[in-house]
């Protein structure tokens, strides 16, 4: 899955499958993970957010998608 770079002191890229929609977050730390069943339009906010770590905190993770850890 391609990932693109964000700006974010929490998160530094994203990769969205809009057919399967999976998205994955890499977080600074390296880690990544894997979001299932994860609407087009939740990844939208998210990229539109004015702060991503505050809205994937605050509003993305509520949501409970189901996750693992890739790595």
């Amino acid at each position: 899955m391609k990932h693109v770079a964000v700006s974010s002191r929490s998160l530094r890229s994203l990769g969205y499958d809009p057919e399967q929609q999976v998205l994955e977050v890499q977080f600074s730390s390296g880690a990544l993970y894997r979001y299932e069943e994860v609407p087009p339009e939740a990844v939208q906010a998210l990229l539109e957010a004015e702060s991503l770590g505050r809205h994937f905190n605050q509003v993305f993770k509520p949501q409970h998608y189901r996750y693992r850890r890739v790595d």
